[in-house]
């Protein structure tokens, strides 16, 4: 690093290390400041005085004095490179310093002769980039007059951020410019390429204003991205790096499989792909700050599992008992009809539409034919359960039914019915209580009690307002309200003895 007394004899720039620097008009310390400066502002030096350097900030189009002390000086010439790139390697990682360190980096790559530069520079952009925008989109983070001084400042080296809204919040993105750099460089490492990869396919950082279509061909090219890594570049990497491309993988391919299905094409290969990727994340090699990721791509997958297990053979058997079969209704919507042997298509016995997805391989029933459950996701990331069950005349009057298609999204169980045959259709959300805070989740059968007061088995997932919650129900029938509950499911007696065993084989949630 070039000495304080040497930087307005040798440098022609300055770099701001420290937070609200002063920009006097004069160099003493009473003297009124003009302007605050950030980490990585440039200044162009053109003299020295009293300890301070007179600088001109090009940015702000005006001049004044700063402490010696509160800059860096370069000339950004070839034989400052190693200096300045060993200096962006220390501030690379050091949370809170990403202003400064894209400054540096900045620096170097003016400082370098281009058969010098390599990926390494672009790699520490990126991540700092990245680091930077997480920590202004975070729900922890309190925004500062600090945080937005920075995010300013890197923009004065073309680094640049994508946002839009989502779920109240204003989520920032970097655009990826750096990362896509790094992937041009045949030179670049596994662990750079890695980076790279996972900087470009984050979940989060897709908008959520997207068209179906947009976002499925959004889908795919992330799903080639994450592909994109040699077998041979993919073993190098250390496990805890697989397991990030694993998880997001898994959640890539469970969006590809959802929207497969929404069109009718056959989903299973991509639904497969999405469950092995989970299943093959190594918990015990998972990093503490992954954990979240690990859950939000176990819920991704849990939402389009079905699509994993083969589509239904043949045509159900009527004859003895209701059965849940489909009918195309307006574009893009499918009705559920139930039906039986006196009860055909024409006149069903119940019928609702929806615009998600109806997985009819779900479909379970009670032995006494008065109960069937099948799952519906209507988002790629969101699946309900709906409930179909038999109920006496008095209890048939509950209220309306909702508009055709509507998914039910409100708080607790909602009912479609028709009073005339006695049947009744309860939608039952991945979050209880009130699930308009959900951002994903799903809900599934896991089983059924008989007996005098019969019980359903349920199994939810969901992230509701950035926390994370799994838990297994007993709930009542007919009324659905939960009577017991718990965070795994030994803990509950009924799941014991009564969980049903397609579904063990199949779930995530038990992970």
């Amino acid at each position: 690093m070039i000495t304080t007394a040497a930087v307005a004899a040798l440098s022609s720039l300055a770099l701001v290390t420290q937070d609200a620097t002063p920009l006097r008009a004069s160099p003493t310390d009473s003297a009124p400041a003009q302007a605050q400066l950030w980490p990585g502002d440039a200044l162009e030096v053109r003299g020295e005085r009293l300890g301070y350097l007179q600088v001109w900030d090009h940015k702000r189009e005006r001049g004044g004095y700063v402490k010696a002390t509160q800059v860096r000086g370069t000339d950004a010439k070839e034989a400052d490179a190693p200096e300045l790139l060993a200096v962006l390697r220390f501030v690379k990682d050091t949370p809170g310093s990403e202003s400064l360190g894209i400054a540096y980096a900045a620096a170097y790559l003016k400082a370098a002769p281009a058969r010098d530069i390599g990926p390494e520079a672009f790699d520490a952009i990126g991540t700092m980039a990245e680091r930077l925008a997480r920590r202004a989109s975070s729900r922890n983070t309190t925004p500062s007059t600090t945080l937005s001084a920075h995010l300013d400042g890197v923009g004065a080296y073309g680094v640049r951020w994508v946002n839009f809204e989502r779920d109240g919040v204003v989520q920032l993105c970097y655009d990826g410019d750096a990362w896509r750099r790094v992937l041009a460089m045949p030179q670049a490492t596994p662990a750079q390429q890695a980076r790279a990869v996972l900087g470009l396919t984050r979940h989060d950082c897709v908008d959520p204003a997207l068209k179906p279509t947009e976002r499925e061909a959004n889908d795919r090219w992330r799903a080639e991205l994450l592909d994109k890594l040699p077998t041979s570049a993919f073993a190098s990497l250390p496990e805890w790096t697989k397991n990030k491309l694993r998880l997001r993988r898994a959640g890539v391919w469970s969006s590809l499989a959802f929207a497969q299905a929404r069109r009718g094409e056959a989903a299973q290969a991509a639904g497969q792909r999405a469950v092995d990727e989970l299943a093959g994340v190594r918990s015990t090699e998972l990093a503490e700050e992954d954990q979240a990721e690990y859950n939000d791509a176990a819920i991704r997958v849990g939402a389009s599992r079905w699509a994993a297990s083969p589509a239904p053979v043949g045509t159900p058997d009527i004859s003895r008992r209701p059965t849940l079969v489909t009918q195309a209704g307006e574009p893009g919507e499918t009705c559920l009809l139930l039906v039986d042997a006196q009860h055909d298509a024409k006149k069903p016995l119940l019928r609702r539409c929806t615009w998600g997805v109806v997985w009819m391989n779900s479909t379970t029933a009670d032995p006494s034919a008065s109960l069937l459950t099948v799952a519906v996701q209507p988002l790629a990331t969101w699946r309900e359960l709906w409930v179909v069950r038999k109920v006496s005349p008095q209890a048939a009057g509950i209220q309306p039914p909702p508009p055709t298609g509507a998914s039910q999204l409100g708080s607790g169980p909602s009912l479609t019915q028709d009073a005339e045959q006695g049947w009744v259709i309860d939608v039952l959300p991945p979050a209880p209580g009130n699930p308009m805070g959900a951002d994903s989740g799903y809900v599934e059968y896991a089983g059924y009690a008989p007996g005098a007061e019969p019980k359903l088995l349920l199994a939810r997932e969901a992230r509701t307002e950035g926390r994370w919650n799994r838990r297994f129900e007993v709930a009542k029938l007919p009324t659905l309200t939960t009577d017991k509950f718990a965070s795994t499911p030994q803990i509950l007696a009924a799941f014991q003895r009564y969980q049903d065993p397609q579904w063990k084989r199949g779930t995530v949630s038990i992970r």
